[in-house]
């Protein structure tokens, strides 16, 4: 295969990555005894630390010292490496938006330390803390380039406590090092981390960070020093059982009475040297994951709904990141799950066991291998499958690397149920990313080519692509292309369309006002054409925007958009199934889009925004939102709204979708937790509830009681019902 332009525009970039500027290493002494938690900061290891600072500004300039400070102390010993805190403000009254665990930063007050155990600007585990006490814990990979690189479903037992005292609150970590990864001969780590004051309305860094990138990335950290020989990390063997219970009926099915079903099962973590995490599960149950968002279907193709289960979820990015999100070689949610299409929900696949292996063979190469057994659904005539990924990411340069992939789904049985290799029935998929970024995040690009095998190969399996960013405090530049060829299969991926080519041109400009109430603004120009070899050009966008940032919070963008369809098969536009649009006609439809979000520091917040225009041979008004309130420390009501109004000529269907969901999210105190979560959808003509409480009985294990109703919303007949009772313990060998 030819280098293309930008391949080559993006090699010479690797070859040649920017520096940036560090801050003096920091050297970590270590302590002669244990700490007492109580947020209070008065053992003596805390008057020795040498403080780590100073704190800059990230909102809402980026040249000054931080108005509210932050005072910084880390220290270790043989198990623990300690971190204590002080942040000062304007006054007392912090935010917290509840007491429930991984809590977003944005609109509230907390503090959160990133630990870069490899010194690789790469990767990196988060553990932060908000002024009530409530802890959060994340991995960052990618470098924290984008947010699909913030993942907070990974949970560790760490130890911490808080104290609030007049305008400052103190706080106080005990992060064992058997819970998180490092090469033992290394004594040299990177931190950053980030603070979030609502009454100076400020968010701050430990590095100086430009504000057009994101809080976290980790090109902007430093280096910290232990003065000895860090521990030698342990095996780390977890072994989390569960027990479920729990009653369920179908209604529509004609089930009579309801049925019972007790089941168990347990996840394994094993720590494998000082860089390997090798999980096992038997059996896993994923009854307590939160219900997916429905979406109104308005689309000519698949809709995306993104990975809940924990277990695929920690360290996702070394499987998940390969390709775009419109032709992932690999998306999760394909392995033990499907789709109820009467309801929306989600439907579980057996899973009798399965093994993924994570973490560094050295400094520069991790690895992932992911092997999940599914058993065979005889009612839906589907036999059962190995899926097996396999990837390899090596570090290039300073903040850079490539990145190899090999996925595998073989079935193991035939569609009855009959137990044997099947040599005819596989899809396989292999590629290559190259992943690169500039030491100081300006230059950013990437380039890939994967080849999909199947039985009935065509000509055309592959998809390959490219992108190559510049961002600078004034501009933001980004080419991204794609073709995705007619032949390319990737059952285990999520490919909604093949066959085209596709380039996407954006640019926008930055403007930062002195004074007044707006604290960044600036035009955007964004084109996307796609086309193929038998209709020519297909698709093509061009908007103009126009967005506002507001030193009070708000955020106000509004576009104007040109859209060119052609109809390659027949389509309704409408979503009701009604008569189609032909095939083999095209479009040319203008609309006007307007988004308004306020401050999320305030007790009552919200967002609306509308769609207004042409729509195929009609028009389109959609009007969406939510609005929030925030009853502190105790939870939040809010409820998410959106409708779609679509007038056709005749004969085509018209039509008004509604979706609405109102949620509750009570936290009665930082163990216990209720949410509930309503949803109905006019398009599938349903409604969900779904109502989960949580207990949090010793750290990270929990109980779990799940209610899951739907009906039909004319009558509100139930169409099924289920009351499920899970619970997990987490045990260290």
């Amino acid at each position: 295969m030819k280098l293309t332009p930008l391949l080559t525009a993006i090699l010479l970039l690797a070859g040649c990555p920017l520096q940036s500027q560090d801050d003096p290493v920091v050297l970590i002494r270590k302590a002669d005894k244990a700490i007492t938690l109580d947020g209070k900061l008065e053992e003596g290891i805390w008057a020795d630390a040498e403080p780590v600072g100073p704190w800059w500004q990230h909102f809402p300039a980026d040249s000054l010292e931080a108005v509210a400070p932050t005072t910084l102390y880390l220290s270790y010993d043989q198990e623990f490496l300690y971190v204590g805190f002080i942040c000062y403000s304007s006054g007392d009254e912090f935010i917290v938006p509840s007491l429930r665990r991984d809590f977003r930063a944005g609109g509230n007050d907390n503090l959160s330390l990133l630990l870069d155990t490899y010194n690789d600007r790469t990767n990196a585990f988060l553990f932060g803390l908000n002024p009530y006490g409530v802890q959060r814990e994340a991995l960052i990979s990618n470098g924290g380039s984008g947010i699909e690189s913030f993942q907070t479903s990974w949970d560790q037992k760490w130890y911490s406590a808080t104290s609030r005292e007049g305008n400052s609150w103190t706080g106080e970590m005990a992060i064992p090092f058997s819970s998180i990864r490092y090469t033992e001969t290394n004594q040299t780590w990177r931190i950053s981390g980030f603070r979030f004051d609502t009454q100076t309305n400020e968010q701050s860094t430990l590095v100086r960070n430009p504000r057009n990138q994101l809080i976290f990335n980790l090109a902007f950290s430093r280096e910290i020093r232990f003065e000895s020989a860090l521990p030698k990390p342990g095996s780390n063997i977890v072994v989390i059982p569960y027990l479920t219970g729990g009653v369920s009926q179908d209604f529509e099915a004609g089930q009579s009475s309801p049925a019972r079903v007790i089941n168990g099962g347990m996840d394994i973590k094993v720590g494998i040297g000082p860089s390997l995490n090798l999980d096992l599960t038997i059996n896993p149950d994923f009854s307590q994951v939160e219900v997916d968002r429905q979406q109104t279907n308005l689309d000519r193709f698949e809709l995306f709904f993104p990975e809940r289960r924990q277990f695929f979820l920690e360290n996702a990015d070394l499987f998940s990141s390969f390709g775009t999100n419109r032709d992932r070689p690999f998306f999760s949610r394909r392995i033990g799950i499907s789709r109820d299409t009467s309801t929306g929900q989600n439907i579980q696949n057996a899973i009798p066991f399965g093994a993924r292996l994570t973490g560094k063979l050295n400094p520069k190469t991790r690895v992932g291998l992911i092997s999940m057994q599914a058993a065979s659904d005889q009612e839906n005539g589907l036999p059962a499958y190995l899926y097996t990924v396999a990837a390899v990411q090596r570090q290039l340069f300073a903040r850079s690397n490539i990145s190899f992939i090999a996925v595998n789904r073989q079935a193991t049985s035939s569609s009855d149920g009959d137990w044997g290799w099947q040599g005819g029935n596989f899809a396989r998929v292999i590629g290559a990313d190259l992943n690169l970024a500039s030491a100081d995040n300006v230059w950013t690009g990437k380039a890939y080519y994967h080849r999909s095998f199947v039985p009935s190969s065509e000509q055309g399996a592959f998809t390959t692509g490219g992108a190559l960013g510049y961002k600078v405090r004034d501009w933001e530049l980004q080419w991204t292309h794609r073709w995705v060829g007619a032949g390319y299969e990737a059952p285990v991926g999520f490919v909604p369309r093949t066959d085209y080519q596709m380039v996407n041109p954006r640019i926008r400009r930055y403007f930062y006002p002195q004074k007044g109430a707006i604290n960044l603004h600036g035009p955007g120009l964004e084109a996307m054409l796609i086309r193929n070899d038998a209709y020519g050009r297909t698709d093509h966008t061009i908007e103009v925007n126009y967005e506002l940032n507001f030193t009070n919070n708000n955020r106000i963008r509004a576009s104007l958009n040109q859209n060119y369809i052609y109809l390659f098969s027949a389509f309704d536009p409408s979503g009701t199934n009604g008569l189609k649009l032909p095939e083999s006609t095209e479009y040319t439809f203008h609309t006007v889009e307007a988004q308004f979000r306020s401050d999320r520091r305030k007790p009552i917040s919200y967002s609306i925004e509308t769609t207004l225009g042409q729509y195929f041979n009609g028009y389109r008004n959609r009007l969406q939102g939510f609005v929030t309130w925030r009853f502190q420390p105790f939870g939040l009501v809010s409820l998410n709204a959106q409708v779609n109004q679509i007038t056709l000529p005749e004969p085509y269907n018209s039509s008004i979708l509604w979706l609405i969901g109102p949620r509750i999210d009570l936290t009665f105190s930082r163990n216990l937790f209720l949410s509930t979560f309503i949803q109905y959808n006019s398009q599938l003509d349903n409604i969900n509830v779904n109502a989960r409480l949580q207990w949090r009985f010793k750290p990270v294990s929990d109980l779990f009681i799940v209610y899951t109703d739907n009906y039909l919303p004319g009558m509100f007949s139930v169409k099924n019902r289920a009351l499920v009772l899970k619970l997990t313990y987490w045990l260290n060998l």
